[in-house]
């Protein structure tokens, strides 16, 4: 699998939020009925890690919208998120302060490929061809 999720550290500051227009969005918000017009960055939010709504909306943002921006996973972020958060079309991740980038990183050398279509690779593994 490809590694393309940026891996932020929770005390690093964002100063690129600045100068994009940033959207952070509540986990119970519907991202269907927001304007995302000249939006940069969607951050969703991951209140507890066993909350997984902002996954869904990562999906609806990235497959039925189309969204092309950065989505941004926040809050209560554990290494163990990560490899599904890429799959459901999160670009970047602020893992939680207790969270090693270094430990985050081995999490997706241990799945090389997976079978089933996602948010960010549509078709299934055996459609591809060989």
């Amino acid at each position: 699998m490809e590694f393309n999720l940026r891996l932020i550290a929770a005390g690093d500051a964002d100063l690129e939020a600045s100068i994009l227009n940033v959207l952070e969005l509540p986990n119970d918000a519907d991202p269907r009925e927001v304007s995302l017009e000249g939006i940069d960055r969607i951050d969703l939010l991951f209140p507890k890690f066993s909350d997984g709504r902002a996954y869904s909306q990562a999906f609806v943002l990235r497959r039925r919208l189309g969204f092309a921006g950065e989505i941004r996973a926040t809050g209560d972020v554990l290494i163990d998120q990560l490899v599904q958060m890429q799959r459901t079309g999160f670009t970047s991740a602020v893992l939680r302060a207790d969270q090693d980038i270094a430990d985050a990183l081995r999490q997706f050398q241990r799945f090389g490929r997976f079978y089933q279509g996602d948010a960010v690779i549509v078709e299934p593994l055996f459609r591809e061809v060989a």
